[in-house]
């Protein structure tokens, strides 16, 4: 249960190391993220499909670039996933009384 988390949460790291790469360096091409992060081609390349499903960037000829929409989902994120955080904080069992064995 925890484990599919954990992957998912892997994922969206570089999901978002992708989207700070393009941020920062557009345009940026598969091979040169591919070199620069360690992540081979094909996750970059699954990284930047998903990023341009949610229109967070393009494909140019010289690589992918940002659209109007990535300002406004950088200017979000550290609040949602500050949202994200409580709300996993809140699932700890900890405090709970203590299970008999």
């Amino acid at each position: 249960m925890i484990d599919r988390l954990e992957k998912e949460v892997d994922m969206l790291e570089r999901h978002l190391q992708v989207l700070r790469m393009v941020i920062e360096n557009e345009p940026i091409g598969i091979v040169k993220m591919s070199n620069e992060t360690g992540y081979p081609h094909h996750k970059v390349r699954y990284s930047l499909r998903v990023l341009e499903e949610e229109n967070l960037i393009e494909p140019s000829s010289q690589g992918a670039i940002t659209t109007d929409r990535t300002a406004e989902f950088v200017d979000e994120l550290d609040e949602k996933l500050d949202e994200i955080v409580d709300k996993i904080g809140g699932m700890r069992i900890e405090d709970a009384p203590e299970l008999e064995s």
